[in-house]
């Protein structure tokens, strides 16, 4: 057992008893500072916390939140209800949500571009999409090898202008998140260049889900929900990537017997440090597990839900945005991400 996994196991007892006492997510009952739910399992994290910020639920109701993204020039956030088919919107100056589109082809992550244009990766229709500045809808990618792509699920923009994007085929896998039908591609990573042409970067992945680049874009951060259940870091080379290998297993963290546990959505903070959403086992398990760059996990942020992604925001990018299950959440930090969304 890994030094990282029983500093993990460790904080299960105590996470647990203390959250039977019941938090009231509705902020009419503030916590103490500071936030019993931000948890430090290595002294690394402790810098990372802002130890006068409490986690806040910002909105609830949703079915499945996914795909935050952060619009700097707008002041605002951006995330889908997959199974609504809405992208929802939060407004930093006063706390408004409100849908921003109410036909959004199932849209799963989003992120936005050099230019501030939004990009969207679509359950329903298979596709890549870009949002104009004149409100029309560019497509980017629906199609590698001349077959559909299975359902493109999230991506990240590199500085020379390319897309990088995952196509696991979940939004293909039933009606309630996309279209059911056939995966006719092996589940990738690609990438599509300025020019519009579209690369397979690897495929080396059961599921390939979330992802991010590191803060120099010398390295792309691959979450695998298939069975593996594990974040892969590869080396970046030019357009291509090398030395795929394991950084760090989400699988069994507290039911190894099951094998429970995963990841789905990653970022990078400044000092390199990967935040990953965690899920699907309960209390004490599900929220946020963030990871040195060396792959030690540090720090556990404990949320009331499955969490699926997450991004940083805000004027100052210390504002961490979460997905989770049926709710948007929100915590500043003690650090900034490493990218401008």
């Amino acid at each position: 057992m890994t030094t990282d996994r029983r500093a993990f196991l460790s904080t299960l007892v105590t996470a647990t008893a203390a959250s039977a006492f019941g938090r009231d997510w509705s902020g009419q009952t503030p916590e103490r500072y500071p936030d019993p739910d931000v948890i430090a399992l290595e002294p690394a994290f402790e810098k990372l916390i802002q130890g006068n910020s409490p986690i806040r639920r910002l909105h609830t109701g949703m079915l499945w939140a996914e795909g935050p993204a952060w619009n700097g020039t707008g002041n605002y956030l951006v995330w889908s209800d997959i199974p609504n088919n809405a992208q929802m919107r939060y407004l930093a100056e006063d706390g408004h949500v409100s849908v921003m589109r109410n036909n959004a082809n199932n849209s799963n992550g989003n992120t936005f571009d050099l230019h501030g244009r939004q990009i969207s990766f679509e359950h329903a229709t298979r596709r890549v999409v870009r949002y104009e500045l004149d409100g029309k809808v560019t497509v980017l990618a629906d199609q590698f090898d001349g077959k559909p792509l299975n359902a493109p699920n999230d991506g990240a923009v590199h500085p020379d202008g390319s897309i990088w994007f995952t196509d696991p085929g979940y939004g293909s896998m039933m009606d309630y998140e996309g279209n059911k039908g056939e995966l006719l591609l092996k589940e990738a990573v690609y990438r599509i260049d300025p020019s519009g042409k579209i690369e397979k970067i690897t495929d080396d992945l059961a599921k390939p889900n979330g992802l991010c680049f590191s803060p120099d874009y010398k390295k792309l951060y691959v979450v695998d929900t298939g069975a593996p259940k594990n974040i892969r870091v590869y080396d970046i080379e030019g357009t291509k990537v090398k030395n795929g290998r394991e950084l760090a297993v989400m699988k069994g963290a507290l039911a190894d017997a099951k094998g429970k546990g995963g990841s789905d959505g990653v970022r990078c903070d400044v000092e390199g440090n990967i935040w990953a959403s965690a899920g699907w086992v309960g209390d004490g398990f599900d929220g946020v597990h963030v990871f040195s760059p060396e792959g030690q996990r540090i720090g556990f942020i404990k949320l009331p839900e499955t969490a699926s992604n997450l991004c940083f925001g805000g004027a100052k990018r210390n504002r961490l945005f979460i997905t989770a299950s049926q709710s948007l959440f929100s915590l500043y930090v003690n650090t900034r991400g490493a990218h401008f969304c």
